[in-house]
């Protein structure tokens, strides 16, 4: 295996940021998750809310009348108890079940996931949940709301402490479109063994030249030569010096599209002769 040189190893934060993306993974494999912004976030925690207090006043009705008013040590102790089950339990239970979700996220389609883009577990929801007793109830959101506008990735203090992002689910699909091959580099990339290439770093390219033409100047150069720096790691022989970073890139993606075109093609022939040969077979001699 080869070793990555030092400038292939980009910050993920920073291809992030430049790529606008919204998760990388430990792979540095973009993820087309766009971030929920406060706004769609605000209207999500207001019907979680809402759905809090409807429980807790139907708590309230009913443990009311069982409660032992003559001792305050039993009552301090039930209140606690539903407390924490209405503000801890319930919202990391629901959570965990649902795998990122809630019924305010369910209505506006956001999802918690982990930063690298996992599901999260019961102990993100947690301490989400055991933040969120804090930032949402006791001091109404202000924190949150203030956190979520200043962080680049919309993280409240819970995300911040969990490790988590809240994406939308129902965002627009951003169609890539397919990289075309660059006339002076077409004989080098047909004699090119690319096959090593991993999807991560493939799928990182086409986002950069998807984005090239909205991102800064400078984080667009820097990125161009971080990729081709470990585009070329991975490919025999390597491409001519003098070719521009993105150009290279083009290359390499367009060629990949042409033999993984190219085998699937055959590998249709092969099951449509497959198939033909067995739909003979019977009635052959």
């Amino acid at each position: 295996m080869s070793t990555q040189t030092g400038s292939a190893r980009w910050e993920d934060e920073a291809l992030a940021h430049a790529l606008g993306a919204g998760v990388v993974t430990g792979d540095a494999v973009v993820l087309e998750l766009p971030r929920a912004s406060p706004a769609v976030r605000l209207v999500s925690g207001l019907l979680d809310a809402l759905v809090v207090v409807l429980l807790a006043v139907v708590l309230a009705f009913t443990l009311g009348p069982l409660l032992p008013l003559g001792n305050t040590s039993a009552v301090a102790t039930i209140v606690g108890l539903a407390l924490a089950l209405l503000f801890l339990a319930v919202p990391a239970g629901v959570e965990t079940l649902t795998r990122g979700r809630s019924l305010g996220r369910l209505v506006v389609g956001t999802r918690v996931v982990r930063d690298d883009g996992g599901p999260t577990r019961f102990r993100h929801a947690f301490v989400r949940a055991l933040a969120g007793v804090l930032e949402l109830w006791l001091l109404a959101g202000g924190p949150a709301l203030i956190t979520a506008l200043v962080s680049r990735r919309g993280k409240r203090l819970g995300d911040l402490l969990a490790g988590t992002v809240v994406v939308r689910e129902r965002a627009a699909r951003q169609e890539v479109g397919r990289a075309a091959m660059p006339p002076e580099l077409a004989a080098w990339a047909a004699s090119a063994d690319v096959a090593s290439l991993p999807a991560g770093l493939a799928l990182a390219c086409r986002q950069l030249l998807a984005r090239r033409h909205r991102l800064n100047p400078s984080s667009r150069e820097r990125l161009g030569a971080a990729l081709r720096a470990d585009v070329v790691d991975r490919v025999f022989p390597p491409p001519p010096g003098s070719a521009p970073d993105e150009r290279v890139l083009e290359a390499v993606l367009a060629e990949r599209h042409r033999r993984d075109l190219e085998r699937l093609r055959r590998q249709e022939d092969r099951r449509r002769a497959d198939a033909e040969h067995l739909h003979r077979l019977p009635f052959e001699p």
